[in-house]
């Protein structure tokens, strides 16, 4: 038998034999379980996807003579309430529920394909060859095909999301608006996020330590978002129709100038760690129960 190391193809095994030849180049359990997930993390985080939004759209106004503050969390949650009770919270959610799926099942679905790809032409990539000793190549590259693939299919359905969520209008051909945002945050999260995971795999593989699931994936995931945070504000501005005609760098400068780049961080941390938590939970039952199905 091969000896146990760390791997970065599934997330739910914590090793592989070294002379396990079964893996398949194409995860059909990945996408099918990456659906699961997408839809999951709707239903727990969409109350704080709404705030977040909310939140990032509001500008801080600076003039010669006085700075003008926006709401905070906790007023813009009581408005939102007034507003619509509980409803409002999910706002939405319904262009999320039906592309949340897909986009999870591609993002998955794509990095756990990649992965053996490279895997099966190149070879798996020895410690020695890690960027900063920890860092994995094939993890990388995996993961910024992943987080194009889902941001391929997310744009449109985050675009008619953005406008849900602030009661905007928006016609047919604004649903590409903010595309290439989209994909440029995608890239960097996902792949802030497998590797922020592999990292954590490896170290608790290193230590004989485990985590459940629902923590690693929650701890995981914030450090991805809180990364590349930045970007999520330009991309929610630039898809909220508040901003027409203003590029990506400038919406970027703005954000830095009046101090709004990390706007809406805490409601984006409590949804993120929260939702993706939970939906790792079910991510990995429902892929460990096809595994046995399917195997």
């Amino acid at each position: 038998t091969g000896s146990r190391r760390p791997h970065p193809l599934c997330f739910v095994e914590a090793y592989t034999t070294q002379d396990d030849n079964t893996m398949s180049t194409i995860s059909l359990e990945s996408f099918i379980a990456g659906f699961a997930y997408g839809g999951t993390t709707v239903l727990v985080g969409q109350p704080f996807e709404t705030l977040k939004t909310l939140t990032q759209v509001q500008s801080t106004t600076t003039t010669a003579t006085l700075t003008t503050k926006s709401p905070s969390l906790l007023q813009t949650a009581t408005t939102l309430y007034q507003s619509g009770g509980i409803k409002a919270f999910y706002r939405g959610g319904v262009p999320l529920l039906i592309g949340g799926g897909l986009m999870r099942s591609a993002q998955f679905g794509v990095y756990n394909s990649v992965v053996p790809t490279l895997e099966s032409h190149y070879g798996p990539t020895p410690p020695s060859a890690y960027y900063l000793g920890c860092v994995n190549p094939h993890v990388v590259f995996a993961g910024w095909c992943g987080g194009i693939g889902r941001g391929l299919v997310e744009g449109p359905f985050e675009m008619v999301k953005v406008r849900r969520q602030l009661v905007s209008g928006w016609k047919f051909g604004d649903v590409f608006q903010g595309f290439g945002a989209t994909l440029f945050r995608n890239s960097f999260l996902f792949s802030s996020f497998v590797i922020y995971m592999d990292i954590l795999k490896q170290q608790l593989h290193q230590h004989d330590m485990t985590l459940s699931p629902f923590l690693k994936a929650g701890l995981c995931a914030n450090l991805a978002w809180f990364s590349v945070w930045p970007l999520d504000v330009v991309k929610t501005r630039r898809q909220s129709g508040k901003y027409e005609g203003r590029s990506l760098v400038w919406l970027l400068k703005d954000a830095m100038r009046k101090g709004d780049m990390y706007r809406g961080l805490s409601a984006g941390m409590l949804r993120s760690f929260i939702a993706n938590g939970v939906s790792m939970e079910v991510y990995t039952a429902v892929e460990r129960e096809l595994k046995k199905k399917l195997h």
